[in-house]
């Protein structure tokens, strides 16, 4: 706070410093944000973007009454700092239309040149109860047809495969610290693969790679491999987490620039087709395309 942050983590100011709020901590460990704190540290620190100083997540768990307590809350916060910088914050729910209808409602919040879109982990962890992914992808199309003029920001969104429907729906930020999750747990992510089991810690269980996926890793471009080879993977404390660290988050940088690549070249439906193998949200990414097919052979 003394510092400001682009100072005190030596970031030149042309990159941007998002702040998180901390509220899926609170999910499973209670509690609520600090707000005057959390409002000092946003003065003083002077973090880019930063969302309300806290939303109340709905989980697929909760009754909808719940539910709708968590999305008031939420949508209370939203109104109270509307009139300054903060990021409002929109949940993934069966509740999503009236808490739009609601949203759109206040000036304040409309004039937002940027909205965060909270919700969508507790879904895609598989909890009880958890909406599918195709009504998760329903909701986040609908919310990117009201929204076509604001940029939109996804907490918790970070896995090779996700990062193909955040960059088809022209999400413009995401944000997951599953890379480094991933990391700890003796997982690495393979480039359109998904998740890979290559350490054995403790009693976390995955699918591991078969003799092609061990021959991928072998060639693998990342610093941590170049340096210290898949032995280097398989290391178990610090030395191996750092390494499986540094290879996921390279991994998702080089998945984001590859679909990137091939969208601004126009290939990317044949691309993908190949470079992904994945049966659950294949499906999905079809469905995006055919609705952008729709959209350009039918516009408004």
């Amino acid at each position: 706070m003394d510092q400001g942050l682009h100072n005190y983590l030596g970031v030149p100011s042309h990159i941007k410093i998002y702040l998180d709020n901390g509220a899926f901590y609170f999910i499973t460990h209670g509690g609520e944000t600090p707000v005057e704190e959390y409002t000092e540290f946003v003065k003083n620190a002077q973090p880019d973007w930063f969302p309300i100083p806290q939303d109340f997540i709905p989980t697929p768990k909760m009754t909808l009454e719940e539910q709708q307590k968590c999305l008031d809350r939420t949508m209370d916060m939203n109104i109270c700092y509307s009139q300054e910088n903060y990021i409002p914050v929109v949940h993934i729910s069966p509740l999503l239309e009236d808490y739009l209808s609601r949203f759109k409602s206040h000036k304040s919040l409309l004039e937002k040149g940027v909205i965060a879109l909270g919700g969508i982990v507790p879904n895609l962890l598989k909890a009880p109860k958890a909406m599918h992914p195709q009504k998760i992808l329903e909701k986040l199309i609908h919310i990117r047809q009201e929204f076509r003029d604001k940029k939109l920001h996804i907490f918790g969104i970070g896995g090779t495969i996700t990062l193909h429907i955040a960059a088809l729906l022209r999400i413009n930020s995401v944000d997951s610290s599953g890379w480094r999750n991933r990391a700890a747990r003796g997982i690495v992510q393979l480039p359109g693969k998904g998740d890979r089991m290559v350490a054995n810690l403790g009693s976390w269980r995955g699918r591991k790679p078969d003799a092609k996926e061990w021959e991928m890793l072998a060639e693998c471009k990342c610093p941590a491999c170049q340096r210290y080879g898949v032995d280097g993977l398989k290391a178990n404390l610090v030395h191996g987490f750092r390494n499986r660290a540094t290879h996921n988050l390279w991994i998702l940088l080089e998945e984001v620039r590859l679909i990137q690549e091939h969208l601004v070249a126009g290939d990317y439906e044949n691309w993908f087709l190949d470079h992904l193998d994945n049966t659950l949200y294949r499906p999905l990414i079809n469905k995006i395309l055919e609705l952008e097919q729709s959209n350009y052979s039918n516009p408004k």
